[in-house]
């Protein structure tokens, strides 16, 4: 009777215990994928942060290589290389928060990177529908700063940043003015003789179209001696005297830019759809990884 009760609790006992040290071994595994694969893709954004931030810290250093290379004058490029720099920051810093939370398995640091995340996702959401609902507004307030900037084109040599950007804008897409050329014959910086022939920014002249550098000649002006000589752009804020019947673009910008954002609507949308699918995947790794640490905690791997 010892021998026959005894078997049965021998094997009901080992029965039961197998099942829930199964259940929680898969368990372990899946937090302990998520946990790594959380991980790695931060650590990999953590460099890519690194990289953007050196790149924008060696455009602020080496302005006049970057500057005769890329053809844009010293303050866009200034203001380029510091909002890469604080992108690369931000990417970092963001990156930095996964990758700890993630490896020591910190809730806090988990819970911060799911909200910044979250914050990141809502603001880009709200620009996307502000800008989809006043659109009509925003097209005309950069109207009203484009015809401002062309308006006190060259009255303040000191402030001279939104002109070079608006000379880039105009050399790049191959426009000239807002809605056309004649945008710039009211400016009174730019007013000359009938017989001097028409004033406009050098952007707007088309070398493309002649190989005749002679049919207009650049007026020197005292701000654009802060480029050297052999770093100086092709779209410089030189002011330019070309004919009336001159090879100018005859374009204006506001039509050049709708044709551009038309031609680049699919990269644009699929751009703003991975980055968004992205922070989407990263909240729902932390999210999922912070809430199950608390059931599992002494079972995953720790690094100290």
């Amino acid at each position: 009777m010892e021998t026959w009760e005894g078997l049965p609790e021998v094997s009901l006992v080992s029965t039961n215990s197998k099942a829930p040290q199964v259940k929680m071994s898969a368990q372990d595994t899946c937090l302990s994928l998520i946990k790594y694969l959380l991980f790695v893709f931060n650590l990999f954004f953590f460099v890519l942060g690194s990289l953007i931030f050196c790149f924008g810290i060696w455009i602020l250093v080496d302005k006049t290589s970057f500057v005769s290379f890329v053809g844009l004058s010293f303050m866009p490029l200034q203001i380029w290389s510091k909002a890469l720099a604080l992108s690369g920051i931000l990417t970092m810093g963001l990156a930095l928060l996964g990758c700890v939370g993630a490896l020591k398995e910190l809730r806090c640091l988990l819970g911060l990177y799911f909200g910044i995340l979250l914050l990141l996702f809502v603001t880009q959401i709200t620009l996307g529908i502000l800008i989809s609902t006043q659109r009509i507004r925003l097209v005309r307030r950069v109207k009203d700063i484009v015809q401002k900037t062309i308006h006190n084109y060259h009255a303040n040599p000191e402030e001279t940043a939104a002109e070079e950007s608006w000379d880039y804008v105009q050399f790049q897409l191959r426009c000239c003015g807002w809605n056309s050329p004649q945008d710039w014959l009211g400016v009174s910086t730019l007013r000359s003789n009938v017989s001097e022939g028409y004033r406009l920014p050098c952007s707007c002249y088309n070398s493309s179209a002649t190989n005749d550098s002679a049919i207009f000649f650049k007026i020197p002006l005292p701000q654009s001696s802060r480029l050297r000589p052999q770093a100086r752009p092709e779209h410089s804020t030189d002011i330019c005297v070309v004919p009336a019947n001159s090879y100018t673009y005859r374009e204006g910008c506001a039509e050049s830019i709708q044709k551009w954002l038309h031609n680049n609507l699919i990269s644009i949308v699929g751009i703003c759809l991975g980055v968004g699918l992205l922070e989407l995947s990263f909240m729902t790794l932390s999210i999922f990884l912070c809430r199950n640490l608390d059931q599992v905690y002494d079972r995953l791997a720790r690094y100290h």
